[in-house]
């Protein structure tokens, strides 16, 4: 096996017995050899044009990207790995423990060989089949060895990790432009680098994460479908809840039934689940989910499938528990519907990014104006040295979505907060009211609400295009599909 490890070492348990050597001999024999096979990427094509895009970007430089490792969860037991979202973009490869390398080429001022590093899989002729817990075939199920990882990515070399440290020692002699890292995933890259974690190269590979997030702000075609199917497959999620909550008593049913569904149709849920019924809706990122649910309650339901490809759907839909909105709580879910739809209006090309924003911060305050519930103008509020609405909405509208939730985090300011809206940019729209229970600036019949409304969406050449728009968000819609799935 291997040396180069990123998970914990495999102890021995108070329960494991010896493995004497004749049961040793007697598990190498008589296994029939099975034919290997190995299958390309899905879309091998698109993640060799972004190795290609990335390398384009840094002639003669070294490039390390890693997909992480791991991560334990108690004792021996690990959390279900999930590969990092740039090594995932870059070769479609979701195995644990990959390095991906580009390695500049000895001749020609550009270009890289594309050498990817994995654990090799010895299958039936190493005792670790069966011994090994962690990585065993026998425990973990087979996996591909590295002639498969190299059918899988499309890559021009795959070597094993045993033989990281000394090629990453090498090949940064003989890169003229010195290297760049993708850093925390894998701290023995950076030791093969430099001989530290901390060392002075990290401004230079915060220039290659930048570049990472800022490559995956533009979405192809492919990635526009791979969104479009996990937000149909949320879609069927919302309705299991719609359908339990006929019977469920508490949030964590909502919780697991959306589960249910992310797991049938997808990879996991793209993020913690937030079901948050009455004043839990108040709290923005509710994930407890330990609350009991009431009729006359509102849930607010924010969730999104991952699908087996990692991107993943972002959609909150507010909903009245007992099949109909009151007076208030249909005052308040309005007031945020229109602030979206204005807000989608909003989002076309060679608009500022925040522009969606300012347009549905308006719309609320001025909305809580006129509702009485802004304890000074709407003009006052939204000086930019005030912000006073802030108290009922906090959070600003929008942010990419793709691989990961909050897409392209890694991208400079100035390319995504500061910069223009582009065709081929997904984003959400989420504007949001919530009036805690506890806020003496509010009536008291709207304390405890909270409503939030998010649609995936598109920026296309002429403007936009709700990529979630089938799922019903007009309120007389939602009570109709409420009643129709239920």
């Amino acid at each position: 096996m291997s040396t180069f490890k990123n998970s914990r070492p495999e102890a021995k348990q108070a329960h494991d017995t010896a493995t004497p050597p004749n049961l040793v001999q007697f598990m190498l024999r008589h296994w029939r050899v099975s034919p290997t096979r190995a299958n390309p990427a899905r879309h091998l094509a698109n993640h060799k044009a972004r190795r290609a895009a990335l390398s384009a970007l840094f002639p003669r430089e070294l490039v390390v990207i890693p997909t992480g490792e791991r991560k334990v969860r108690a004792n021996d037991q690990f959390y279900p790995f999930r590969a990092g979202s740039d090594f995932f973009y870059l070769t479609g490869c979701h195995e644990p423990d990959c390095v991906l390398v580009l390695d500049p080429r000895n001749k020609g001022p550009k270009g890289h060989k594309a050498v990817l590093f994995g654990e090799p899989n010895p299958g039936k002729t190493d005792a670790s089949f069966f011994t090994d817990r962690i990585n065993g075939e026998l425990w973990e199920g087979p996996r591909p060895g590295l002639p498969e990882l190299q059918v899988l990515t499309g890559v021009d070399e795959c070597l094993p990790l045993s033989e990281l440290e000394a090629y990453l020692e090498a090949a940064k002699k003989r890169a003229p432009k010195g290297y760049r890292l993708l850093r925390d995933y894998a701290p023995r890259c950076a030791r093969a680098l430099s001989g530290t974690d901390q060392d002075g190269n990290k401004a230079r590979d915060l220039e290659l994460a930048n570049a990472l997030s800022e490559l995956r702000l533009i979405k192809d075609a492919q990635e526009v479908a791979e969104l479009s199917a996990v937000i149909k497959s949320t879609k069927r999620g919302f309705e299991d809840v719609i359908c339990a909550l006929k019977t469920a008593k508490t949030e964590r049913e909502l919780e697991t039934t959306f589960w249910a569904r992310a797991r049938q149709e997808g990879n996991d849920v793209g993020y913690g689940t937030i079901a948050a019924a009455g004043a839990h809706a108040c709290t923005l990122h509710w994930k407890k989910n330990d609350g009991k649910l009431r009729p006359k309650d509102l849930l607010l339901l924010d969730a999104g499938v991952e699908g087996h490809s990692l991107y993943t759907a972002d959609i909150t839909r507010t909903l009245p528990i007992g099949g109909k909105f009151s007076k208030e709580q249909l005052a308040i879910y309005s007031l945020v519907l229109k602030a979206q739809k204005a807000a989608i209006k909003a989002v076309r090309p060679g608009n500022d990014f925040m522009e969606p924003n300012r347009v549905a911060m308006e719309v609320l305050a001025l909305g809580l104006e006129e509702l009485g519930l802004l304890p000074m103008s709407a003009a006052t509020a939204l000086l930019p040295e005030n912000q006073f609405y802030k108290r009922y909405t906090l959070h600003n509208v929008s942010h990419m979505l793709g691989l990961d939730v909050h897409d392209c985090a890694q991208a400079r300011q100035e390319t995504y907060k500061y910069g223009k809206l582009q065709p081929g940019m997904v984003l959400t729209v989420e504007p949001g009211l919530y009036f805690q229970p506890d806020d003496l600036t509010v009536p008291a019949k709207y304390r405890g609400i909270g409503v939030r409304i998010e649609d995936d969406i598109l920026v296309t050449a002429k403007g936009c295009r709700n990529l979630s728009a089938a799922i019903p968000s007009e309120p007389g819609e939602v009570e109709a599909w409420m009643r129709s799935v239920s």
